[in-house]
């Protein structure tokens, strides 16, 4: 279970780290959108990348309270 807990807290930390990449606010803002709002987030992009580089340190994580 402490490993689990390990790999939600290193996601969501990454997750905060990789969702400013590739913002775009359009150069025409829509009625009712918000002005920062982001043209294209990727966001399956940015939760598959979240995911392997989430579980990549949670492997050396494991090895190194392992031994």
């Amino acid at each position: 279970m402490t490993g689990l807990l390990l790999y939600v807290v290193i996601w969501v930390v990454i997750l905060f780290m990789v969702l400013p990449w590739g913002v775009h606010v359009p150069e025409k803002i829509e009625k009712g959108h918000a002005t920062s709002a982001p043209e294209n987030p990727y966001m399956g992009i940015k939760l598959l990348v979240t995911s392997l580089i989430a579980a990549l340190l949670w492997i050396v994580a494991y090895i190194l309270l392992k031994n």
